[in-house]
């Protein structure tokens, strides 16, 4: 069991686990080597500040797509410059799409995550799957646990060997699966908008605002592909696992002791009866919702349009998602008896809260450095220049969009944080794209 493993090579030769190992290492090496994000950030918009000077003395022979007009680097190193990027600070921050966004639907999830509803709604899930479809449904309860934050890593992948191993199967294979919906899933999801959705919908209308300030930039639009993700997942990972992995770990004996190997915790008698109340609160809020929506006149639309950017509807998608997790949550605590009082609640919000000190302080060095990328007119410059590059290899549409993934696939050896990773590829990927007619919502941005 100790002994290295060979991976085979398409050539047919084998490659030994040490070189594969040192691969991983220097990868590992140069992740570790870079700055936190939030430090990144802060290099980045020094760089920003030196740089707008000299490129201010240099012409570029850009125009505006939009305005037709001449852009030319402003430089921020003046008196004027400064002044106003101190003037502007605080505005910046709390005007900072995904600032708001993020932490009023994280205190929905966090209520909801505190009384032990998604905890207990995953566990009588998993404890009921047939063995057969036990690794796709594991896999979708890690594609589905990002909505409560850190329970995929802290809960379904640990649940995942042990539901396994009770199963008869090999628990490294559950841990497997589910770790594979879990981080390879990250973001994606079958069900309805999670708290990521409008938090990375804030990176990208700001960036596309850098290009057009009139552009609006639908909560929904990364839907069609997060939903697609999550299948594609599970298309790959169950498979692979059942046909590829697990045959394979066959050979690999349980390390420990099998009588200690921890059991699925049992949904109470109190879990099950609190789920009910919980699930019928979220079906009787879906219901409402529904009948609120259909009518032609209802308040929830626009000149009778339900998913246009400026309907009420599409507006409070960040509040139905707050609503959605916060009525539940309560409902499941006070039922299964985990909440006594309303303080326990506001506990459960302060708690979340207090997680999301890193991102506030992530937002605040991000937001800054938006601003004075569009500021300075770097971002306008370089999207214009992509595009202009792109346009010249006349690559059909889909190729530069895999080329994208590939980028952002390389960026993820380094840079974990998908808000982060976002930030920095937003403000200069959603206007060039948007100039070679590919638009960030499929709804369609009207871009000129």
């Amino acid at each position: 069991m100790n002994e290295p493993l060979e991976y085979p090579q398409a050539t047919g030769r084998a490659v030994s686990a040490r070189a594969i190992d040192r691969a991983l290492n220097a990868i590992e090496a140069a992740g570790n080597r870079l700055p936190d994000p939030a430090m990144l950030f802060l290099l980045l918009l020094l760089g920003l500040w030196l740089l707008s000077w000299p490129l201010s003395l240099l012409d570029f022979a850009a125009l505006h797509p939009v305005t037709g007009e001449p852009v030319q680097v402003r430089n921020q190193l003046t008196g004027v410059g400064l002044a106003r990027f101190l003037a502007d600070l605080t505005h910046t921050f709390v005007s900072f799409p995904p600032l708001g966004v993020a932490l009023v639907a994280m205190l929905g999830v966090g209520v909801a995550e505190k009384t032990g509803f998604i905890s207990a709604l995953l566990r009588s899930v998993l404890s009921v799957t047939p063995v057969r479809y036990l690794t796709p449904v594991a896999t979708l309860a890690g594609i589905a646990s990002h909505y409560a934050v850190d329970a995929g890593y802290v809960l379904v992948i640990p649940l995942g060997g042990i539901l396994f191993y009770a199963a008869g199967r090999h628990p490294l294979a559950g841990i497997a699966a589910t770790f594979a919906g879990v981080s390879g899933g990250f973001s994606a999801n079958f069900l309805a908008p999670g708290a990521l959705d409008p938090l990375l919908q804030g990176f990208t209308q700001s960036a596309a605002q850098l290009l057009d300030p009139a552009v609006n930039v639908q909560v929904l639009c990364n839907n069609i592909f997060t939903t697609a993700s999550a299948l594609l997942v599970l298309a790959l990972v169950w498979p692979l696992t059942d046909c590829l992995i697990e045959p394979r770990l066959q050979r690999l004996a349980v390390d420990g002791d099998p009588q200690k190997m921890p059991v699925l915790e049992a949904v109470t008698a109190a879990e099950r009866r609190a789920l009910r109340a919980a699930l019928v609160t979220a079906a009787v809020g879906m219901i409402a919702l529904l009948l609120w929506s259909l009518p032609a006149d209802s308040a929830l639309r626009i000149d009778g349009r339900l998913f246009d950017f400026h309907a009420p509807a599409m507006q409070s998608i960040v509040a139905f998602i707050f609503l959605f997790f916060m009525a539940p949550g309560v409902v499941f605590g006070y039922v299964s008896g985990q909440v006594k009082s309303h303080r326990d609640i506001v506990r459960g919000m302060s708690d979340t809260m207090s997680a999301m000190g890193y991102y506030i302080v992530l937002a605040f060095f991000c937001a800054q450095f938006l601003w004075l990328f569009g500021e300075s007119n770097l971002g306008a410059l370089l999207s214009i220049k992509g595009a202009q590059f792109l346009k010249a290899l006349d690559l059909p549409g889909t190729l530069t969009l895999t080329g994208l993934v590939g980028l952002v696939a390389l960026l993820n050896l380094f840079l974990g944080s998908a808000s982060a990773k976002w930030g920095l590829l937003a403000p200069v990927v959603v206007p060039m794209f948007m100039q070679l007619g590919l638009s960030p919502d499929p709804g369609g941005i009207p871009h000129r």
